[in-house]
């Protein structure tokens, strides 16, 4: 799944002051262990059988992906029991597959069918709880990173359509503009790509800065669309833990944006 920006919209952003392109890495298939190293708690969503968004951990617990992932063409939501989390799925095999017992979309979340509107990719994320807690030490949940700002480099690792079967890192791209509360990047995204965790690397850490929701384009050039995390995120996690645990004796912590997370996946850029 991944929307596309109504007209008007690529317009506006075609009219925004853009930054000098800094040249694209282009996307890596990450098809070996040893390419998915620090990845490895991203994974493919799977929807009834027959269609995927991306996600990535952010408690042993829970994901984080794109609101309208969990909504059909119909605008009516998903029921928990049809989404499988596949973690650093590669070639058919996964770290750690999970099934779902519960979702909350972002309280504000109004969802608009294939074609978004730019006042809601702010609020386009939602979290899901798995079945059972990963806690395999190769699949360390990531950590959440403060808003980042135009300029800043960022990677993405995601799915998509014509490459299902392992995830794909750009490592790197640029944050071009926010807008509405929504960041503009020059990331790649496809179908498939929605919900996908967009990453600084700080302090050789990767965290999670914003998450695919739409892509569109600007000024001829194909631009991609996420949340602005900080407040939404907060917002979001709020009111899971106010709807209590899905299951008696649970319990769900909230996460506090750039805390200090001892599972977060640590992970060292290379140099060449």
């Amino acid at each position: 799944m991944l929307r596309s920006l109504l007209l008007s919209i690529a317009l506006c952003l075609g009219a925004t002051t853009a930054l000098p392109q800094q040249g694209s890495s282009g996307l890596v298939s990450l098809e070996t262990r040893q390419a998915t190293q620090g990845w490895e708690a991203v994974g493919r969503l799977d929807i009834n059988g027959d269609g995927f968004c991306t996600a990535a951990l952010i408690r042993d617990r829970l994901l984080l992906t794109a609101a309208h992932c969990v909504y059909d063409q119909n605008d009516q939501a998903i029921p928990a029991s049809a989404f499988v989390f596949q973690a650093g799925l590669r070639n058919g095999r996964a770290d750690a597959t999970r099934s779902i017992v519960r979702i909350v979309a972002h309280p504000d979340y109004e969802p608009d069918g294939p074609t978004a509107k730019i006042g809601g990719v702010k609020n386009d994320i939602a979290v899901l709880e798995l079945s059972q807690p990963i806690r395999y030490s190769g699949v360390r949940p990531f950590p959440i990173a403060g808003r980042p700002f135009r300029g800043d480099e960022v990677a993405i690792v995601s799915y998509g359509m014509d490459r299902a079967e392992a995830p794909s890192l750009q490592e790197s791209c640029t944050i071009l503009s926010r807008l509405n509360g929504a960041l503009v990047m020059d990331c790649e995204a496809e179908f498939g790509s929605s919900g996908s965790p967009v990453f600084r690397i700080i302090d050789g850490r990767a965290q999670i800065v914003s998450v695919v929701s739409a892509i569109g384009e600007s000024g001829g050039t194909s631009v991609s669309l996420g949340t602005s995390l900080e407040e939404p995120l907060q917002t979001l996690l709020a009111e899971f833990a106010a709807r209590g645990p899905a299951r008696p004796g649970g319990e769900q912590r909230l996460i506090q944006i750039g805390e200090r997370n001892d599972t977060g996946a640590k992970f060292v850029r290379p140099t060449n």
